[in-house]
């Protein structure tokens, strides 16, 4: 498969372009992005093709991959779905329910397969515990904690416009949803959202499942307070997310892993643009508590 990238920020260089590169069943084949100079280092640094228009690469691929902010990537990955262009996609998939509902109706209308890289859902030792803990029954609660020091700590991302105004409720509130909705169900109701010091909130989750979860998000914790932790509590008795020794690099691979199976076999993937959206949907019910 021949799969472009959009985008040449620090995520794109840190995990995007080094996936690609290293895909054994990959043609990496070419680079776009908004600084045309930026676009040309990373293609350089791999050894691809930049290109200085995005529709030029979207003639020339049968994928792509998108490294950019939510607002841009919506946009971006709806045109490259009507164009007939498989998407692997990064979250949050769109900021607003309208902008995620058109890459979602795209992908539908095209028929082209769809993957956002939720990371915890494709490390490996995540995801195997997520599969065993889905199939037990009698989860009472669940609790996620997602503690960042992007903003007060020495990150690559610390200058990102959309993490400074979209905080860490749409930044890891994604990796948080993604590890809990599918053991504990679907979302009945944001039940409550709280600030907290900073960027940092606590939003209250019910399940129709009848359990309840809560979420504690920050990018602003402090370096020694950072980390990330889900425990279940129920019938069985408390069960506690491993830590997991891979990095973004592998799990991109095994993502890109599941578009190519996804494509190959036209059965969605669980984490496609769908279950992307109603994550945007759910942290749209957040924002709105949030700001009452």
């Amino acid at each position: 498969m021949r799969i472009g990238l959009l985008g040449t920020g620090p995520w794109a260089r840190m995990a995007h372009a080094p996936a690609l590169s290293a895909h054994p069943d990959v043609d990496f084949a070419g680079v776009w992005g908004r600084r045309p100079d930026a676009a040309k280092e990373v293609a350089d640094e791999h050894g691809t093709r930049v290109y200085d228009d995005v529709d030029a690469l979207l003639a020339d691929v049968d994928a792509v991959a998108v490294a950019l902010p939510p607002g841009v990537q919506a946009d971006l990955a709806a045109r490259a779905a009507r164009a007939g262009r498989h998407l692997l996609l990064d979250k949050p998939l769109a900021t607003t329910v309208e902008q995620g509902r058109a890459v979602v109706e795209a992908v539908r209308e095209t028929g082209v397969a769809s993957v956002v890289f939720f990371t915890s859902r494709f490390l490996t030792e995540t995801e195997a515990w997520i599969t065993e803990q889905a199939s037990m029954d009698g989860w009472f609660t669940g609790r996620a904690e997602w503690l960042g020091s992007v903003f007060t700590g020495e990150s690559p991302l610390s200058d990102s416009p959309w993490r400074r105004e979209k905080g860490a409720l749409w930044d890891v509130g994604p990796h948080a949803l993604s590890v809990l909705l599918p053991i504990l169900g679907e979302v009945r109701e944001v039940a409550a959202a709280a600030h907290g010091p900073g960027d940092t909130v606590h939003v209250v989750l019910r399940h129709t499942s009848g359990a309840s979860s809560t979420l504690t998000l920050s990018l602003t914790a402090p370096p020694a307070a950072a980390g990330a932790g889900v425990e279940l509590r129920g019938a069985g008795g408390v069960a506690r997310l491993p830590e997991s020794s891979e990095g973004a690099v592998p799990a991109l691979i095994r993502a890109t892993d599941a578009l190519l199976t996804a494509t190959r076999t036209g059965r969605p993937h669980p984490c496609d643009a769908a279950f992307a959206l109603r994550v945007t949907e759910i942290l749209t019910e957040a924002e709105a508590l949030l700001e009452r």
